[in-house]
């Protein structure tokens, strides 16, 4: 046998494993649903529009499945299913940059997969990219990594014509709270923030035959004149506080700069969003440069 044929035989191997835990959801429209407990599935929350679904299993018996929470963050509903017989996937142990993936679902049409590629690693709290073509009824599908392992749960309704995934460790966390209490608490600060750049000494102003964007810190721009990004500090400036929030109450104020959260650097606002938004109800420490001066800022998380 080639390379080329192992290779193949290898990737319908691990769709034909991961088979018995793909199911169809009866919902607008028919998409597919992963089993990542036993009687719980997985699948996209937009498309339900009752919390009373029919859901077919891998061997076309027809299952009654009630939604036991949504979470519109993620874009996930937890179905409950009391006759379902059919195995969770396993995690992957983890993936690198440059590893085959496969998206797997099952439409109405039956089961079906794509090939795609782990292109880049996302930032925390962020979709992942999974280089596969979408095709009809994909969403709630599994993103498999290249030993069969759950990588993500994929949504092709979140950037027309991509299809992107939860990170499979992020959607099983979902999952638990949607079964244990119906919902998914949200960390929030009450803050609005945008990018700003301190230039260090290295740093050159972009001229204009660099007014495309490409010298922003945060790579395509509108393309003012700006700095190119080489030393120097980045952060986040306030831009508004929401009244009653936990950022007005720990005294927050407009034109603070955000240098770093609990010692870590923070650089983008869905940075700061992704890092608060499973923790609320905790306490989390603020660097804020404030008048020249650096402080720290102690936050009560709020939940919403």
């Amino acid at each position: 046998m080639t390379l080329l044929t192992d290779l193949s035989s290898a990737m319908a191997d691990a769709v034909q494993a991961a088979a018995p835990s793909l199911v169809t959801v009866q919902a607008a429209r028919p998409v597919s649903g992963t089993v990542v407990a036993p009687g719980q599935v997985l699948t996209v929350a937009h498309l339900l529009h009752t919390d009373d679904v029919t859901v077919l299993g891998a061997g076309g018996q027809r299952l009654s499945a009630a939604v036991a929470g949504r979470d519109p963050s993620t874009d996930l509903a937890l179905l409950r299913i009391e006759d379902l017989d059919a195995p969770p996937l396993a995690l992957a142990g983890g993936v690198r940059v440059g590893e085959l993936l496969l998206a797997v679902g099952r439409p109405g049409s039956g089961l079906q997969a794509t090939l795609g590629f782990m292109a880049r690693l996302p930032q925390p709290g962020n979709w992942l990219p999974t280089g596969a073509a979408p095709f009809r009824g994909v969403s709630g599908g599994a993103l498999l990594g290249a030993g069969g392992g759950l990588v993500g749960l994929l949504n092709a309704g979140v950037s027309r014509g991509e299809l992107l995934a939860v990170p499979a460790q992020r959607a099983l966390e979902v999952a638990a709270l949607l079964a244990s209490t119906g919902r998914v608490p949200r960390g929030y600060l009450g803050l609005a923030t945008q990018p700003v750049h301190f230039p260090g000494p290295g740093d050159k102003p972009v001229g204009a035959a660099q007014r495309d964007g490409r010298g922003s810190p945060w790579g395509r721009g509108p393309g003012e004149r700006g700095w190119a990004r080489r030393t120097g500090r980045l952060g986040l400036t306030v831009v508004q506080v929401e009244a009653g929030s936990p950022g007005e109450a720990a005294g927050l104020r407009v034109g603070d700069v955000l240098l770093a959260l609990d010692g870590e650097a923070v650089r983008h606002p869905r940075e700061l969003l992704g890092r608060v938004r499973d923790r609320a109800g905790q306490s989390i420490t603020l660097k804020v440069l404030r008048g020249g001066e650096e402080q720290d800022v102690t936050v009560t998380v709020g939940e919403r």
